[in-house]
Formats: structure tokens, C-alpha cells, sequence
């Protein structure tokens, strides 16, 4: 609003002049001379007032544009931030989900394999030896088997980003498709 106040002030002070100037006595067509240059200032000081206010305008789009520009951003920052948040709490969920199974399992597992080499024992001492030996024999290759799976499985969570996991053995390895200029 101040910016307009020197114009105001300027036309007024023209009008003024040119009031002071006219002759006292204004006949006929004589009040078109102090008429047409107050009309005159009076539009060149509206197109003065019309350029302020379209540059304050075009201004104030700007820093408004500036302004929610910053806003989107911290709102992009700030759901980014909540979203890894996220993710990584329900990757720590996961793990605990899964460690909680493992140990569960692992105690199951064990008390199974306890069990067959406690009957393989038993059997050992009623002189079956050969069913005895076969017995923990078997408990023992499934309880290595066990452990070199569970084994593989942990190396596979912990595995940093970005990196494949091991290939399990025995799979076939993956090649890529070949392209010929025979398919659609």
C-alpha cells in the first residue's frame, strides 16, 4: 500500500499546480485546457499504479510458489522419513517373528533328535547293535542337515543390502533368456 502513495501524492500535487495555473475566468472551451492534462496525469498515474500492482502481485504468486515448494518438500522428507520408519520396524518385527519360530522349532527339533538318540542308545544297551547304530546314525545326519539349513537360513537375513543370496546347492544355475528375432 505505500508504494502507491507517492503517486497519489504526485497527482495531487498536479492537479493542484494546474488548477493554480488555469486563468480565472474559463469560457467556453477554455476548461478543457487545465481538463486535459489532469485526465492526461490522472491515466498515465492509473497505468503507473497498474504496473506496481502487477509486479506486487506477480511477487507475491512467487513467494507463495516458493513457499509451498518448501512445504511439499518437507512433507515428501517427512513421509519418506516415516515410511522407512516403518519399514524398518516391520523388517525388526519380521526378524523377531522368525528368531521366536526358530527357537521354538529348535527346541522341538532337538527334543525329537534327543529322543531318537536316547531310543538308539536304549537299543544299543538291549543289544541291537546294528538297529542301535542305525538309529543314531540317522538321528545324527538328520541333526547336521538341520543345522546347515538353519545355518543358511540366518546367513540369508543378515545379508547386507544389495547383495544376492548364496545359491542353494544342487540348483540348476540361472542363465538368461535368449532373445532371437523369431518371437513376437
Amino acid at each position: 500500500m505505500l508504494k502507491f502513495i507517492p503517486g497519489i501524492l504526485l497527482l495531487q500535487v498536479i492537479t493542484i499546480g494546474l488548477v493554480l495555473i488555469a486563468p480565472t475566468n474559463l469560457s467556453n472551451w477554455g476548461w478543457l485546457r487545465v481538463a486535459v492534462p489532469i485526465v492526461v496525469a490522472g491515466l498515465l498515474t492509473a497505468f503507473w499504479f497498474g504496473s506496481l500492482s502487477a509486479h506486487q502481485r506477480k511477487d507475491d504468486i512467487d513467494r507463495l510458489k516458493e513457499r509451498y515448494a518448501r512445504e511439499r518438500e518437507a512433507i515428501r522428507v517427512n513421509a519418506e522419513r516415516a515410511k522407512t520408519r516403518l519399514v524398518r520396524q516391520a523388517h525388526q518385527e519380521t526378524l523377531q517373528a522368525v528368531r521366536r519360530s526358530d527357537r521354538r522349532a529348535n527346541i522341538r527339533v532337538g527334543l525329537a533328535f534327543a529322543g531318537a538318540a536316547g531310543l538308539g542308545g536304549f537299543l544299543i544297551l538291549m543289544q541291537f547293535m546294528s538297529l542301535g547304530l542305525l538309529t543314531l546314525a540317522g538321528a545324527g545326519g538328520a541333526l547336521g542337515g538341520y543345522l546347515w539349513r538353519s545355518r543358511q537360513e540366518k546367513n540369508k537375513l543378515n545379508l547386507p543390502d544389495g547383495i544376492p543370496p548364496a545359491p542353494v546347492i544342487g540348483a540348476p544355475p540361472r542363465r538368461p533368456k535368449q532373445i532371437t528375432g523369431d518371437e513376437p
